[in-house]
């Protein structure tokens, strides 16, 4: 079939997006689902800072290929072999998918299935096969989604079952910024009540990080950002306080705020600065949780000494973690019940013609999270 898609032929374009142009609007060929694929008509994608990492070339891809890597549609077509969905199903895409059968799939953290990410390091998707072509070349899947586009084929493991009562421009947002913020509080830290936290970067995954430590009961939940437009929102929330990363008495701050440090520190942009200043002001005995993305390559640096003889711990969380078929359907509970809120998390949304101006809105800050509209 012929459809609509953003096509990102090159990386490391220059800022503004909006001139140079780092998604492409093009008519593209997508093939059926074969033996256990599916096809989804997508409804809405998200638009997150890893799209940004992407575009910057922060971290290499096959190209050209489709972009975005959280979504939400409708089910259109199932191949043969396919249990558990059906046509006319509302299902939430996600990066995460599992082969089954892995050491890492046996252990329950499919976010590290090694034939998963082999697979999608190629551009392709996770059974190895590839639906996606452009004038009778060859175009790559992004992370086994490919939701830049107005249909996708995938994998069921990459599709999780939703309420049809939903949005599905809501229902979006929980392939990547819910599971990851959510997840590194609720599966990597395994926060408690009483416990402290801060939260450097208060985009869309920082934010569901804050809403997640609200529900695990923290009693301080600290917000850090650069752009203090976010701070309203992040009080609302679930903040108990709200500083600037640029602060100089911010360590300082934090410390007496928290009697000694804080139990957590999330950080999420990835940046070497906040990973310091997250390592400064979380206590001894505490734990740096890193979830945001630098460069491929790029060295962060600490005091090994005080590693040690205060016994911190740097914990990795990728994509929080999480385990999709336990896990969405938990927040989903909890947007439901308002215990969640992320449909706040919605700037707004957009069109294809939209994307790359809206980039460089992501790119200044000025927006949470956008979420695309693939059919108007």
């Amino acid at each position: 079939m012929r459809m609509i898609a953003a096509v990102m032929h090159e990386q490391g374009l220059p800022t503004p997006y909006v001139d140079s142009q780092p998604f492409r609007i093009e008519e593209v060929e997508l093939d059926g689902p074969g033996e256990g694929e599916v096809l989804v008509e997508i409804r809405g994608a998200g638009l997150c800072h890893s799209d940004l990492s992407q575009v910057a070339g922060l971290r290499k891809r096959k190209l050209p290929v489709v972009g975005g890597h959280e979504g939400a549609g409708i089910v259109r077509e199932v191949g043969r072999g396919v249990t558990g969905l059906k046509p006319g199903d509302h299902v939430v895409m996600t990066a995460v998918a599992d082969c089954g059968h892995c050491q890492f799939c046996n252990e329950n953290r499919p976010v590290l299935c090694e034939s998963v990410t082999l697979a999608r390091s190629q551009g392709l998707l996770s059974d190895g096969e590839r639906r996606l072509s452009y004038r009778g070349h060859p175009l790559y899947h992004y992370s086994g989604i490919s939701s830049f586009a107005q249909y996708a084929v995938t994998v069921p493991t990459s599709l999780i079952k939703i309420d049809q009562s939903i949005p599905l421009d809501v229902a979006a947002m929980f392939g990547c910024a819910v599971v990851t913020g959510a997840g590194s509080v609720f599966n990597s830290a395994k926060v408690r009540p009483g416990q402290n936290v801060a939260v450097f970067g208060l985009g869309g995954v920082g934010l569901n990080t804050v809403m997640a430590a609200r529900i695990s009961g923290a009693s301080e939940i600290i917000g850090i950002d650069i752009n203090e437009s976010k701070f309203s929102l992040a009080k609302e929330l679930g903040c108990t306080r709200t500083l600037n990363a640029r602060d100089p008495n911010l360590v300082e701050m934090v410390k007496d705020l928290t009697r000694g440090g804080v139990d957590f520190a999330f950080e999420i942009s990835g940046s070497p600065a906040a990973m310091t200043s997250a390592n400064a002001l979380t206590r001894k005995g505490g734990e740096i949780i890193c979830v945001g993305l630098g460069a491929t390559g790029e060295m962060y640096q600490y005091a090994h000494a005080g590693l040690v003889s205060e016994e911190k711990v740097f914990r990795g969380s990728f994509m929080g973690s999480c385990v999709p078929v336990r896990d969405i359907p938990r927040y989903m509970k909890y947007y439901q019940e308002g215990r969640m809120p992320v449909n706040r998390l919605k700037s707004g949304t957009m069109l294809f013609e939209d994307l790359n101006r809206n980039l460089d809105l992501l790119d200044r800050g000025e927006v949470v999270r956008q979420v695309l509209l693939p059919h108007g």
